[in-house]
């Protein structure tokens, strides 16, 4: 016999799913009425106050929790932002390293076109082919010569005693030569002797250097004929040599600045200012033989590149 508790239970579980629909249908209703409320009411609805009520309240607690979430939120787009803004950059500084490089070589390489335009005009003054080269180096003074190295030897068809010019006159010859680079003693060194001649007489002589270099380069011809006065201002060229070994014939050296008399000799001594400043050397050319093998361009006498 059931007690009166199981009595009850059970009339709950009868009870239960229609108690549930009930609830449902009241909900339903109730949320129809307050529509039909809101959407008679126009924008002067019942529920505005309600509203205003709920945003009161409500409306802080979201602002609170924006600003909350806010840098959460916004941690992505700034690691996408800064690695843009940090590729961006890194560009613009490579772009400004680039544009300052260019404008920093900018004269080398103006002056370097022209001594080279020189070298072809040079070599048609001449009537002889050249092997453009580069000073890469300047000799030591405790060697007690004045020489410079060429980045050009065999390879290029570049040996010994052979004549070292540049866009402005005669450099000086070649000493030694390796297969890629070559010493040459400057027409400054004190040990140089260079047969040359006045330009206006053809008189002949012997220019030597001094051994100095930039304001001090300066060069003593001494011509053959001890009577034969130079005149100031007249240019000095090259006599030449047989075969062109090591200097050829032609090659403007200097101007004449002031002469000297040596009474015991009774010979004149013109100072001869040198047209190369041989403090400055860069662009060279070296006179070779008309079809020689090298391993760079040759510029041919007739000005062509070969």
């Amino acid at each position: 016999m059931a007690t009166d508790r199981e009595k009850r239970w059970r009339g709950l579980e009868r009870e239960g799913p229609r108690g549930s629909r009930s609830l449902l249908v009241a909900l339903l209703l109730c949320c129809l009425t307050v529509l039909t409320v809101d959407v008679r009411g126009g924008d002067d609805s019942a529920l505005d106050p309600a509203r205003a009520a709920v945003g009161e309240v409500l409306g802080p607690a979201e602002t609170a929790a924006g600003a909350v979430v806010r840098p959460f939120t916004a941690v992505p787009r700034w690691f996408r932002t800064h690695a843009s803004l940090r590729e961006r950059v890194a560009a613009l500084e490579a772009d400004n390293a680039d544009l300052r490089a260019d404008l920093a070589t900018t004269d080398l390489d103006r002056n370097r076109l022209a001594e080279l335009d020189g070298l072809t005009r040079a070599a048609a003054d001449l009537g002889t082919a050249l092997v453009p080269a580069r000073v890469v180096a300047l000799g030591a003074r405790q060697s007690f010569t004045r020489t410079v190295t060429i980045d050009a030897g065999t390879d290029a068809g570049v040996d010994a005693d052979m004549t070292v010019v540049n866009a402005d006159g005669l450099v000086g010859r070649v000493l030694r030569a390796t297969s890629t680079t070559a010493t040459v003693l400057l027409a400054a060194d004190a040990d140089s002797v260079v047969g040359a001649r006045l330009g206006s007489s053809l008189e002949m002589g012997f220019l030597r250097g001094r051994g100095g270099l930039g304001d001090d380069d300066l060069l003593d011809l001494e011509l053959v004929d001890g009577s034969v006065v130079p005149a100031r201002d007249d240019v000095v060229v090259t006599w030449g040599s047989r075969g062109g070994a090591p200097y050829v014939a032609g090659v403007p050296v200097g101007r004449v600045v002031d002469v000297y008399r040596n009474p015991r000799t009774t010979s004149q001594r013109a100072v001869v200012v040198p047209f190369v400043d041989y403090s400055a050397l860069d662009v060279v050319g070296v006179v070779v033989p008309s079809g020689t093998r090298s391993d760079r361009g040759v510029v041919e006498a007739d000005g062509s590149l070969r």
